[in-house]
Protein backbone atom coordinates (compact mmCIF):
# COMPACT_ATOMS: atom_id res chain seq x y z
CA UNK A 1 0.00 0.00 0.00
CA UNK A 2 1.05 3.68 -0.14
CA UNK A 3 3.52 4.64 2.31
CA UNK A 4 2.24 8.45 2.63
CA UNK A 5 -1.75 7.05 2.99
CA UNK A 6 0.02 6.39 7.15
CA UNK A 7 0.73 9.91 7.30
CA UNK A 8 -1.20 12.48 9.35
CA UNK A 9 -3.60 14.67 6.24
CA UNK A 10 -5.27 17.81 6.63
CA UNK A 11 -7.68 19.57 4.50
CA UNK A 12 -7.71 22.66 6.46
CA UNK A 13 -4.49 24.94 6.39
CA UNK A 14 -1.90 25.90 8.72
CA UNK A 15 -2.34 23.20 11.24
CA UNK A 16 -1.78 19.55 10.54
CA UNK A 17 -4.16 17.14 12.82
CA UNK A 18 -2.42 14.50 14.04
CA UNK A 19 -4.07 10.59 14.01
CA UNK A 20 -4.52 8.74 17.00
CA UNK A 21 -1.73 5.77 17.30
CA UNK A 22 -3.15 2.27 17.10
CA UNK A 23 -3.45 1.55 20.72
CA UNK A 24 -5.64 4.68 21.50
CA UNK A 25 -8.96 3.42 20.10
CA UNK A 26 -13.11 4.39 20.02
CA UNK A 27 -12.37 8.12 20.91
CA UNK A 28 -15.34 9.62 21.38
CA UNK A 29 -16.08 13.88 21.34
CA UNK A 30 -19.06 15.74 21.74
CA UNK A 31 -20.98 18.63 22.86
CA UNK A 32 -24.71 18.47 22.88
CA UNK A 33 -24.87 15.98 20.06
CA UNK A 34 -25.35 11.68 21.15
CA UNK A 35 -23.33 10.98 17.80
CA UNK A 36 -21.14 14.42 16.32
CA UNK A 37 -17.35 14.22 16.81
CA UNK A 38 -17.14 17.58 15.78
CA UNK A 39 -18.83 19.25 19.18
CA UNK A 40 -20.39 23.12 17.93
CA UNK A 41 -20.87 24.38 21.51
CA UNK A 42 -22.72 27.73 22.94
CA UNK A 43 -20.52 29.92 25.36
CA UNK A 44 -20.85 28.66 28.68
CA UNK A 45 -21.80 25.33 27.68
CA UNK A 46 -19.40 21.71 28.12
CA UNK A 47 -18.74 18.88 26.13
CA UNK A 48 -16.73 15.64 26.85
CA UNK A 49 -13.84 13.48 25.18
CA UNK A 50 -13.16 10.00 26.14
CA UNK A 51 -11.15 7.26 24.70
CA UNK A 52 -9.52 3.84 25.57
CA UNK A 53 -5.96 2.95 25.39
CA UNK A 54 -5.95 -0.58 24.83
CA UNK A 55 -2.32 -1.14 26.24
CA UNK A 56 -4.50 -1.00 29.90
CA UNK A 57 -1.12 0.21 31.46
CA UNK A 58 -3.06 3.56 33.41
CA UNK A 59 -0.75 5.90 31.17
CA UNK A 60 -0.80 9.44 32.01
CA UNK A 61 -2.36 11.74 29.63
CA UNK A 62 -2.92 15.68 29.45
CA UNK A 63 -4.36 18.22 27.81
CA UNK A 64 -3.91 21.55 25.96
CA UNK A 65 -6.24 23.97 24.55
CA UNK A 66 -5.59 26.09 21.75
CA UNK A 67 -7.47 28.64 20.05
CA UNK A 68 -7.48 29.47 16.33
CA UNK A 69 -8.75 31.67 13.34
CA UNK A 70 -11.02 30.70 10.34
CA UNK A 71 -8.22 28.87 8.28
CA UNK A 72 -6.75 26.91 11.39
CA UNK A 73 -3.65 29.23 12.01
CA UNK A 74 -3.28 29.99 15.66
CA UNK A 75 -5.14 33.29 16.82
CA UNK A 76 -3.27 36.19 18.48
CA UNK A 77 -5.38 35.77 21.41
CA UNK A 78 -3.38 35.05 24.58
CA UNK A 79 -3.99 32.18 26.67
CA UNK A 80 -5.64 34.13 29.25
CA UNK A 81 -7.88 36.11 27.22
CA UNK A 82 -9.52 33.24 25.83
CA UNK A 83 -9.41 30.42 28.49
CA UNK A 84 -10.32 31.20 32.35
CA UNK A 85 -8.40 28.87 34.20
CA UNK A 86 -5.52 26.97 32.77
CA UNK A 87 -4.95 23.30 30.77
CA UNK A 88 -1.57 21.18 30.16
CA UNK A 89 -2.63 19.23 33.26
CA UNK A 90 -3.43 15.72 33.43
CA UNK A 91 -6.87 14.18 32.71
CA UNK A 92 -7.64 12.54 36.16
CA UNK A 93 -10.42 10.72 35.48
CA UNK A 94 -10.04 7.37 33.92
CA UNK A 95 -11.31 3.53 34.77
CA UNK A 96 -9.65 -0.10 33.60
CA UNK A 97 -11.82 -2.31 31.76
CA UNK A 98 -14.36 -5.16 33.56
CA UNK A 99 -15.25 -8.17 32.28
CA UNK A 100 -13.84 -7.68 28.88
CA UNK A 101 -11.74 -10.10 26.60
CA UNK A 102 -9.41 -6.62 25.79
CA UNK A 103 -7.67 -4.67 28.64
CA UNK A 104 -8.30 -1.50 28.63
CA UNK A 105 -8.36 1.97 30.30
CA UNK A 106 -10.88 4.59 29.44
CA UNK A 107 -10.46 8.02 29.96
CA UNK A 108 -12.59 10.88 30.16
CA UNK A 109 -12.41 14.45 30.14
CA UNK A 110 -15.33 16.92 30.51
CA UNK A 111 -15.14 20.93 30.07
CA UNK A 112 -15.10 23.44 32.11
CA UNK A 113 -13.48 21.69 35.00
CA UNK A 114 -11.78 22.50 38.07
CA UNK A 115 -8.49 23.63 35.86
CA UNK A 116 -10.33 24.79 33.21
CA UNK A 117 -12.89 26.68 34.34
CA UNK A 118 -14.21 28.21 30.92
CA UNK A 119 -12.86 29.39 27.93
CA UNK A 120 -14.62 32.43 27.17
CA UNK A 121 -14.33 33.11 23.56
CA UNK A 122 -15.65 31.22 20.59
CA UNK A 123 -14.18 30.31 17.76
CA UNK A 124 -12.21 27.36 16.69
CA UNK A 125 -10.42 25.51 19.11
CA UNK A 126 -8.44 22.65 19.12
CA UNK A 127 -7.76 19.67 21.64
CA UNK A 128 -4.28 18.38 22.12
CA UNK A 129 -3.59 15.35 23.82
CA UNK A 130 -0.28 14.20 25.15
CA UNK A 131 1.38 11.74 26.98
CA UNK A 132 3.60 11.89 30.10
CA UNK A 133 7.02 12.08 27.87
CA UNK A 134 5.21 15.37 26.55
CA UNK A 135 5.02 13.48 22.93
CA UNK A 136 1.51 14.72 20.85
CA UNK A 137 -0.87 11.12 20.72
CA UNK A 138 -4.24 13.09 19.51
CA UNK A 139 -5.63 15.82 18.34
CA UNK A 140 -9.43 16.86 17.86
CA UNK A 141 -10.91 20.38 17.13
CA UNK A 142 -14.44 21.88 18.23
CA UNK A 143 -16.05 25.14 17.67
CA UNK A 144 -17.44 27.55 19.88
CA UNK A 145 -20.12 29.76 18.82
CA UNK A 146 -22.26 33.03 19.35
CA UNK A 147 -25.77 33.23 18.22
CA UNK A 148 -25.92 36.40 16.60
CA UNK A 149 -27.00 35.74 13.79
CA UNK A 150 -29.97 33.30 11.91
CA UNK A 151 -28.94 31.24 9.43
CA UNK A 152 -31.52 29.70 7.36
CA UNK A 153 -30.68 26.58 5.11
CA UNK A 154 -32.10 24.38 2.14
CA UNK A 155 -30.71 21.65 -0.07
CA UNK A 156 -31.41 21.39 -3.62
CA UNK A 157 -31.29 19.44 -6.67
CA UNK A 158 -28.18 20.52 -8.26
CA UNK A 159 -29.35 22.82 -12.06
CA UNK A 160 -26.63 21.24 -13.90
CA UNK A 161 -28.15 18.76 -15.74
CA UNK A 162 -24.60 16.77 -16.11
CA UNK A 163 -24.91 16.71 -11.93
CA UNK A 164 -28.58 16.71 -10.70
CA UNK A 165 -29.19 12.91 -10.01
CA UNK A 166 -25.53 12.76 -7.73
CA UNK A 167 -25.39 16.00 -6.63
CA UNK A 168 -26.81 18.50 -3.64
CA UNK A 169 -26.10 21.80 -3.63
CA UNK A 170 -26.61 24.06 -0.14
CA UNK A 171 -27.87 27.61 -0.56
CA UNK A 172 -28.17 29.40 2.60
CA UNK A 173 -29.29 33.28 4.01
CA UNK A 174 -27.16 34.69 6.99
CA UNK A 175 -29.85 37.73 8.58
CA UNK A 176 -27.79 39.81 10.85
CA UNK A 177 -31.24 42.23 11.75
CA UNK A 178 -29.36 43.65 15.26
CA UNK A 179 -25.81 44.83 13.83
CA UNK A 180 -24.41 45.31 10.61
CA UNK A 181 -21.57 43.08 9.29
CA UNK A 182 -19.21 45.45 7.39
CA UNK A 183 -17.84 44.73 5.01
CA UNK A 184 -18.94 40.95 4.43
CA UNK A 185 -17.11 39.56 1.49
CA UNK A 186 -13.95 40.59 3.24
CA UNK A 187 -14.76 39.81 7.08
CA UNK A 188 -17.80 37.33 6.56
CA UNK A 189 -16.76 33.32 6.23
CA UNK A 190 -18.98 30.48 6.24
CA UNK A 191 -17.87 26.58 6.85
CA UNK A 192 -20.55 24.72 4.68
CA UNK A 193 -20.28 20.94 6.32
CA UNK A 194 -21.90 17.14 5.10
CA UNK A 195 -22.15 15.09 8.17
CA UNK A 196 -19.75 16.94 10.11
CA UNK A 197 -16.86 16.41 8.09
CA UNK A 198 -14.51 18.85 8.04
CA UNK A 199 -12.32 17.27 5.73
CA UNK A 200 -14.43 17.58 3.10
CA UNK A 201 -16.07 21.26 3.96
CA UNK A 202 -16.81 23.99 1.47
CA UNK A 203 -14.88 27.23 2.53
CA UNK A 204 -14.40 29.75 -0.07
CA UNK A 205 -18.02 30.88 -0.68
CA UNK A 206 -18.70 34.80 -0.31
CA UNK A 207 -21.95 36.62 -0.11
CA UNK A 208 -23.26 36.72 -3.58
CA UNK A 209 -25.94 40.07 -2.86
CA UNK A 210 -27.72 41.53 0.48
CA UNK A 211 -31.26 42.09 0.71
CA UNK A 212 -31.40 44.08 4.04
CA UNK A 213 -30.11 42.49 6.15
CA UNK A 214 -29.54 39.58 4.77
CA UNK A 215 -26.63 38.14 3.00
CA UNK A 216 -27.99 36.01 0.03
CA UNK A 217 -26.05 32.60 -1.05
CA UNK A 218 -27.35 30.80 -3.50
CA UNK A 219 -24.46 29.21 -5.16
CA UNK A 220 -25.05 25.79 -7.34
CA UNK A 221 -22.02 23.39 -8.21
CA UNK A 222 -19.53 26.34 -5.44
CA UNK A 223 -22.06 24.82 -3.12
CA UNK A 224 -23.03 21.48 -4.35
CA UNK A 225 -21.22 17.89 -2.73
CA UNK A 226 -21.94 14.22 -4.23
CA UNK A 227 -24.72 12.47 -2.90
CA UNK A 228 -23.15 10.05 -2.07
CA UNK A 229 -25.64 6.76 -0.39
CA UNK A 230 -26.56 5.67 2.79
CA UNK A 231 -24.14 4.16 4.71
CA UNK A 232 -23.57 0.42 5.04
CA UNK A 233 -23.72 -0.56 8.96
CA UNK A 234 -23.28 -3.27 11.06
CA UNK A 235 -24.47 -3.79 14.91
CA UNK A 236 -22.44 -5.91 17.19
CA UNK A 237 -23.87 -4.61 20.78
CA UNK A 238 -24.75 -8.56 20.92
CA UNK A 239 -21.41 -9.62 21.06
CA UNK A 240 -22.48 -13.34 20.32
CA UNK A 241 -25.17 -13.34 18.19
CA UNK A 242 -25.10 -13.04 14.52
CA UNK A 243 -27.92 -10.72 12.93
CA UNK A 244 -28.45 -9.09 9.48
CA UNK A 245 -24.76 -7.66 8.90
CA UNK A 246 -22.96 -10.41 10.93
CA UNK A 247 -22.42 -13.95 9.03
CA UNK A 248 -20.48 -15.64 11.44
CA UNK A 249 -19.16 -15.31 14.93
CA UNK A 250 -15.68 -16.67 16.36
CA UNK A 251 -13.74 -16.42 19.55
CA UNK A 252 -10.20 -16.84 19.83
CA UNK A 253 -8.18 -14.54 22.06
CA UNK A 254 -11.40 -11.56 21.31
CA UNK A 255 -14.71 -12.39 19.20
CA UNK A 256 -13.98 -12.36 15.64
CA UNK A 257 -16.99 -11.08 13.53
CA UNK A 258 -17.45 -11.91 10.09
CA UNK A 259 -19.63 -9.58 8.27
CA UNK A 260 -21.23 -10.48 5.22
CA UNK A 261 -19.74 -9.71 2.02
CA UNK A 262 -20.43 -6.45 0.19
CA UNK A 263 -21.61 -5.71 -3.66
CA UNK A 264 -20.54 -2.28 -5.46
CA UNK A 265 -23.68 -0.40 -5.31
CA UNK A 266 -22.26 2.24 -8.10
CA UNK A 267 -24.97 1.16 -10.71
CA UNK A 268 -28.14 -0.41 -8.69
CA UNK A 269 -30.93 1.78 -8.17
CA UNK A 270 -31.08 4.00 -5.21
CA UNK A 271 -32.29 2.24 -1.95
CA UNK A 272 -33.49 4.29 1.27
CA UNK A 273 -32.63 2.78 4.56
CA UNK A 274 -31.95 5.14 7.86
CA UNK A 275 -28.55 4.99 8.92
CA UNK A 276 -27.14 8.37 11.50
CA UNK A 277 -24.46 9.61 8.69
CA UNK A 278 -21.58 7.94 9.06
CA UNK A 279 -21.72 8.24 13.16
CA UNK A 280 -21.52 5.16 15.76
CA UNK A 281 -22.48 4.36 18.81
CA UNK A 282 -21.14 2.56 21.64
CA UNK A 283 -23.70 0.35 23.44
CA UNK A 284 -24.57 -3.56 24.75
CA UNK A 285 -27.64 -5.55 24.17
CA UNK A 286 -29.01 -8.94 25.05
CA UNK A 287 -27.27 -10.52 27.39
CA UNK A 288 -25.05 -7.88 28.12
CA UNK A 289 -27.69 -5.19 28.24
CA UNK A 290 -26.50 -4.63 32.00
CA UNK A 291 -23.16 -4.26 31.60
CA UNK A 292 -21.36 0.02 31.70
CA UNK A 293 -20.07 -0.14 27.76
CA UNK A 294 -17.63 2.20 28.76
CA UNK A 295 -15.53 0.23 30.50
CA UNK A 296 -17.47 -3.81 30.35
CA UNK A 297 -17.98 -3.32 26.22
CA UNK A 298 -15.93 -5.71 24.62
CA UNK A 299 -13.44 -5.01 21.83
CA UNK A 300 -14.05 -7.50 18.19
CA UNK A 301 -12.19 -7.55 15.51
CA UNK A 302 -14.69 -7.01 12.66
CA UNK A 303 -13.96 -8.70 9.24
CA UNK A 304 -14.82 -6.95 5.99
CA UNK A 305 -15.17 -8.16 2.60
CA UNK A 306 -16.17 -6.59 -0.01
CA UNK A 307 -16.03 -7.99 -3.99
CA UNK A 308 -15.51 -4.86 -6.51
CA UNK A 309 -14.29 -5.99 -10.20
CA UNK A 310 -13.36 -2.46 -11.45
CA UNK A 311 -9.94 -1.49 -12.15
CA UNK A 312 -8.50 0.52 -9.62
CA UNK A 313 -5.35 1.08 -10.92
CA UNK A 314 -2.50 2.08 -8.38
CA UNK A 315 -5.71 3.69 -6.05
CA UNK A 316 -6.69 1.91 -2.91
CA UNK A 317 -10.09 1.10 -1.07
CA UNK A 318 -10.56 1.81 2.34
CA UNK A 319 -13.40 1.75 4.85
CA UNK A 320 -14.40 5.00 5.95
CA UNK A 321 -16.03 6.53 8.49
CA UNK A 322 -16.64 8.95 11.43
CA UNK A 323 -15.53 5.71 13.63
CA UNK A 324 -11.88 7.56 13.08
CA UNK A 325 -12.79 10.63 12.79
CA UNK A 326 -12.85 10.61 8.88
CA UNK A 327 -9.38 9.74 8.44
CA UNK A 328 -7.36 6.98 5.83
CA UNK A 329 -4.95 5.32 7.76
CA UNK A 330 -3.34 1.30 7.62
CA UNK A 331 -6.28 0.16 10.02
CA UNK A 332 -8.92 1.45 7.34
CA UNK A 333 -6.86 -0.28 4.25
CA UNK A 334 -8.60 -3.16 2.44
CA UNK A 335 -6.02 -5.67 1.05
CA UNK A 336 -6.92 -7.64 -2.22
CA UNK A 337 -6.68 -11.15 -1.93
CA UNK A 338 -6.55 -13.19 -4.94
CA UNK A 339 -7.75 -15.95 -3.30
CA UNK A 340 -11.18 -15.18 -2.62
CA UNK A 341 -11.22 -12.51 -5.48
CA UNK A 342 -12.42 -9.63 -2.84
CA UNK A 343 -10.84 -6.84 -0.89
CA UNK A 344 -10.74 -7.49 2.84
CA UNK A 345 -9.80 -5.63 6.47
CA UNK A 346 -9.58 -6.81 9.80
CA UNK A 347 -9.92 -3.53 12.35
CA UNK A 348 -10.50 -3.70 15.98
CA UNK A 349 -13.90 -2.19 17.22
CA UNK A 350 -15.52 -1.59 20.64
CA UNK A 351 -18.62 -3.07 21.00
CA UNK A 352 -22.33 -1.07 19.19
CA UNK A 353 -23.40 0.37 16.37
CA UNK A 354 -21.24 1.57 13.19
CA UNK A 355 -21.80 3.34 10.06
CA UNK A 356 -19.24 3.03 7.27
CA UNK A 357 -18.71 2.79 3.80
CA UNK A 358 -15.90 1.63 1.20
CA UNK A 359 -14.18 4.57 -0.52
CA UNK A 360 -11.72 4.93 -3.62
CA UNK A 361 -8.04 6.38 -2.12
CA UNK A 362 -5.80 8.34 -4.66
CA UNK A 363 -2.42 9.29 -4.37
CA UNK A 364 -2.82 12.30 -3.28
CA UNK A 365 -5.23 11.68 -0.48
CA UNK A 366 -8.33 12.60 -1.88
CA UNK A 367 -11.53 10.26 -0.84
CA UNK A 368 -13.59 9.36 -3.58
CA UNK A 369 -17.02 8.00 -1.47
CA UNK A 370 -19.30 7.72 -4.39
CA UNK A 371 -17.13 5.59 -6.75
CA UNK A 372 -17.76 2.27 -5.06
CA UNK A 373 -21.60 3.24 -3.08
CA UNK A 374 -22.59 5.86 -5.92
CA UNK A 375 -23.84 8.60 -5.50
CA UNK A 376 -27.65 9.49 -5.75
CA UNK A 377 -29.40 13.25 -5.31
CA UNK A 378 -31.99 11.11 -2.56
CA UNK A 379 -29.14 10.40 -0.41
CA UNK A 380 -30.53 11.78 3.43
CA UNK A 381 -27.63 13.68 4.43
CA UNK A 382 -26.98 16.49 7.20
CA UNK A 383 -25.64 19.80 6.57
CA UNK A 384 -24.23 22.63 8.70
CA UNK A 385 -23.20 25.56 8.19
CA UNK A 386 -20.72 28.05 10.30
CA UNK A 387 -20.27 31.75 10.29
CA UNK A 388 -17.25 33.08 11.10
CA UNK A 389 -16.55 37.34 11.50
CA UNK A 390 -14.24 39.69 12.22
CA UNK A 391 -14.94 43.54 13.22
CA UNK A 392 -12.89 46.06 12.31
CA UNK A 393 -10.31 46.51 15.10
CA UNK A 394 -11.18 42.91 16.17
CA UNK A 395 -8.13 40.26 16.37
CA UNK A 396 -9.55 36.94 15.97
CA UNK A 397 -12.54 35.34 13.75
CA UNK A 398 -15.77 34.38 15.95
CA UNK A 399 -18.16 32.00 15.57
CA UNK A 400 -21.36 34.27 15.30
CA UNK A 401 -24.32 31.44 14.34
CA UNK A 402 -24.93 28.46 12.57
CA UNK A 403 -27.63 26.93 10.98
CA UNK A 404 -28.25 22.63 9.91
CA UNK A 405 -30.34 20.92 7.70
CA UNK A 406 -31.37 17.65 6.48
CA UNK A 407 -31.63 16.63 2.46
CA UNK A 408 -34.59 14.37 3.51
CA UNK A 409 -36.36 18.29 2.54
CA UNK A 410 -34.38 18.46 -0.82
CA UNK A 411 -36.45 20.51 -3.24
CA UNK A 412 -36.01 20.59 -7.14
CA UNK A 413 -36.13 24.54 -7.13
Amino acid sequence: MFGFLGMVVSTQAQIVEKIEPEYIRTIQFRGNSQFSQLPIIRLGESLQLSFDDINGDEEDYYYVITHHDFDWSESDLSKGEYMDGFDDVRIETYENSLNSLQLYSHYTLTIPNRETRRLKKSGNYLLSVFDYDGELVFTRKFMIMEQEVKVAVEVKRSRDIQYIDTKQSVQFTIDSPTRPLINPKQNVKTLVLQNSNLKTAITDLKPQYTIGSELIYRYDQESAFWGGNEFLNFDSKEVRGANNTIRRIELTDLFEHYLFTRLSRADRPYTYFPDINGNFVVRTFGIDSDRNPNIEAEYIRMHFNLQYYEDIGDKEIHIYGNFNNWCIDESTYMKYNPETDSYQNTRLFKQGFYNYRFALVDRDGSVDQGAIGGNFWQTENDYTVIVFYRGPGERFDRVIGYGRANSELISNN
